[in-house]
């Protein structure tokens, strides 16, 4: 755990607005996970951010998901399917070969 991260967790009040990072701290996942799970709309950035723009998320709404069972179980299966599919490109889109050097 680095640093900000466990300054971040034992803050005692957290922020409105999460950063994508400080959103992957909360979920135990990837900050590069976080735009895929909000392009599967299990996320929603807060307004109407530009495609590269710096997205902002709801505190409370991420809070409350990380409690639902059933929103994790979709959430990790997002990820899984976001590293088979990252797996498969580098395989030349076959998820069981071997990579030729």
């Amino acid at each position: 755990m680095s640093e900000d991260e466990y300054r971040f967790l034992t803050v005692r009040r957290l922020s409105s607005r999460m950063t994508v990072e400080e959103v992957a701290w909360i979920l135990k996942c990837s900050p590069e996970d976080i735009p895929a799970l909000t392009r599967a709309r299990l996320l929603k950035p807060l307004g109407n951010p530009p495609v590269n723009g710096k997205k902002l998320y709801w505190t409370k709404e991420i809070l409350e998901l990380s409690d639902d069972e059933t929103w994790l179980n979709r959430m990790t299966n997002v990820i899984y399917k976001r590293s088979r599919d990252k797996n498969a490109s580098r395989n030349g889109g076959f998820p069981g070969a071997a990579r030729v050097a």
